[in-house]
């Protein structure tokens, strides 16, 4: 039954956006919301938690499921950002598949349902990257047929480019064809149920996996020890929020490195991060940024519980910090 507040006439549909790592699902999911929320990276593996990112178009609201790439590995950390997708793949409506055009899609597609016990329920294929292919050379029907074999619940498939929007429109004007009368999630004009502290996180190592070597930013994790909301509090400051954050390394060498010389890489980090973070609470924030070693963090307990990493069913016994 719809909620009292809400119009009768109002639609709804969650859908999870999967795939493997380095698809394009942040930029996708980015395109259709008509800003950044998701982190994006050229590195794959950046993100690491499932998390909604809800939109209203009409009376539709639509509510993506973002996830971590999925991948094979035996490491806790990944195990449980492995953990995340699945996870982020029920209880939803559709599950949107993404799959790389300038890739071997078949094989990759096999090597993605690998990590899932079961078929998927109902499934849409998303075809990325079309600016990168010559679009008269991919014969779609063959290759949804081809993936159809291997996930009888395909119903059907989209060839889209999240950099010039190839194709959007047709994708979104199907989804609102297939939303059901329900009343809606975000009635407020909420856009995830990620709070800001979580974006702030996700801001910070944003940055750090842009501006440091490659292999680093796997083994970075970013905590907030301090965040203080001062809006509405009545203080005579333009401050609208104070943060405080731990980056966390695996090594001593590793914290040198994000520090830089002279301190230049952490404070690129900060000034890069703070601006988004002010773009998002729509007001000025103070950031303090620190660099932390903490040993095989990836296998701490209260560092994977901190970032929102649960233990999964295959997860190993891991240390947890005194």
């Amino acid at each position: 039954m719809l909620l009292e507040d809400q119009h009768p006439h109002n639609k709804a549909i969650m859908i999870s956006v999967l795939g493997k790592p380095n698809v394009g699902k942040s930029s996708f999911i980015n395109n259709l919301l008509g800003f950044d929320l998701t982190i994006v990276s050229s590195k794959p593996q950046t993100t690491r938690n499932h998390f909604h990112c809800a939109f209203t178009i009409d009376r539709t609201e639509i509510v993506l499921v973002d996830t971590p790439g999925v991948h094979s590995s035996a490491q806790e950390l990944n195990k449980r950002i492995n953990g995340q997708a699945i996870m982020g793949s029920e209880g939803v409506d559709i599950n949107f598949v993404l799959c790389d055009l300038t890739t071997d899609v078949v094989a990759e597609f096999r090597d993605f349902l690998k990590n899932f016990d079961s078929q998927l329920g109902k499934t849409w294929i998303i075809f990325t990257k079309a600016d990168l292919v010559d679009l008269e050379k991919i014969n779609q029907a063959f290759l949804t047929e081809k993936l159809k074999e291997l996930c009888p619940s395909i119903e059907k498939s989209f060839v889209v480019s999240s950099l010039d929007g190839h194709n959007i429109h047709l994708l979104l004007a199907d989804i609102e064809k297939v939303a059901v009368n329900a009343p809606h999630l975000y009635p407020g004009g909420e856009v995830s149920n990620k709070n800001e502290r979580f974006f702030a996180t996700e801001y910070i190592r944003e940055q750090a996996f842009r501006l440091l070597k490659e292999e680093l930013p796997y083994e970075i994790a970013v905590v907030i020890d301090e965040y203080k909301d001062m809006r509405g509090r009545g203080e005579d400051t333009k401050v609208e929020a104070h943060i405080s954050a731990s980056i966390l390394v695996n090594r001593p060498s590793q914290r040198a490195i994000v520090v830089g010389r002279g301190g230049s890489i952490i404070k690129e980090i900060g000034i890069n991060a703070r601006k988004k973070i002010e773009a998002m609470i729509g007001g000025q924030v103070h950031l303090n940024l620190h660099v932390k070693v903490s040993p095989k963090w990836f296998n701490n307990n209260w560092v994977l519980d901190e970032i929102g990493l649960p233990r999964t069913q295959n997860s190993h016994r891991v240390w947890r910090k005194k």
